[in-house]
């Protein structure tokens, strides 16, 4: 195979990422370090700064639309990146002491367990359930269109979502993944944010993670131009039209897709890791 066609099948594996990632509010690592490790044989530290880095460059693309879109909520948003960030970083340093094939199975299990939660039943929300006082100091409750007209909504347990957004951060760095799974998780069912409104603030959320990380991949010299372009441009389309098809989605539609490809994924990334195929330095 020759090496355009090698980059041509890496942008459209990462066009297919980046669409499902904006769609479901994954993020395209979710798919690209699996896309990368199990098919293209990259080492899987490779395939993570490759990962953070279109994460990075395009989740601000998909942002924009959901924040004309009126879904993502900033405030929100800028009160739990202080936590995904620090987790960020110390993730990074940790993958970067660990073996390939160790990192494999931690992020196989880490998305089976996103897919066990994502599959559950969403909680009910009451209506009757008082605001946490925190999120009220914090003005964080919002509203977002419908095809009813606007819906408001209040959020709840502030604190635990800023916890679970600290392991969501070091996950991140960890597997480079953008953790917009955890994330999503946390304020759609920790916090009673609506589920379009998560997932809309997890994309503006992740990119802002996965350039701390990245920051941290950059300096051991575990970002490759050659890999990291196509898959980044791949990323960007895909992200594009995905955040494009999303305002006519439907909930109960996007949490089966949510949960069935990180199981199948997982499933591979730890049969790979046991079976041999994480060698480090395979790039």
């Amino acid at each position: 195979m020759t090496i355009l066609a090698l980059t041509g099948l890496i942008w459209i594996g990462a066009l297919l990422a980046g669409f499902l990632g904006a769609l479901t509010g994954l993020g395209g690592g979710v798919v690209i370090v699996p896309l990368l490790t199990l098919v293209f044989g990259v080492d899987i530290h490779y395939a993570i700064g490759a990962s953070l880095v279109s994460v990075a460059a395009t989740s601000s693309a998909a942002a924009a639309v959901y924040l004309k879109q009126g879904f993502a909520n900033i405030r929100i948003a800028l009160v739990l990146e202080l936590a995904t960030t620090l987790g960020a970083v110390g993730g990074a340093v940790l993958a970067l002491q660990l073996p390939t094939a160790a990192i494999a199975v931690l992020f196989g299990l880490a998305l089976l367990l996103s897919a066990y939660l994502s599959a559950r039943p969403p909680q009910p929300r009451s209506e009757t359930r008082a605001q946490d006082k925190l999120a009220g100091v914090l003005e964080l409750e919002g509203e977002y269109p419908d095809t009813a007209g606007p819906q408001s909504y209040r959020v709840r347990s502030v604190g635990l979502g800023f916890g679970l957004m600290g392991v969501a951060g070091m996950l991140s760095g960890l597997l480079g993944i953008g953790s917009g799974a955890l994330k999503v998780l946390a304020m759609d069912q920790v916090m009673g944010v609506p589920f379009k409104v998560s997932t809309a603030t997890s994309n503006f959320m992740i990119g802002v993670t996965a350039a701390a990380s990245a920051g941290v991949y950059l300096s051991r010299g575990y970002i490759d131009p050659g890999l990291t372009m196509p898959v980044m441009l791949g990323v960007l389309v895909g992200s594009l039209l995905g955040a494009r098809v999303f305002i006519a989605a439907k909930p109960k539609l996007l949490r089966p897709v949510f949960a069935g490809v990180i199981a199948l994924l997982a499933v591979q990334m730890i049969a790979g890791a046991f079976g041999g195929r994480f060698v480090d330095g395979a790039l």
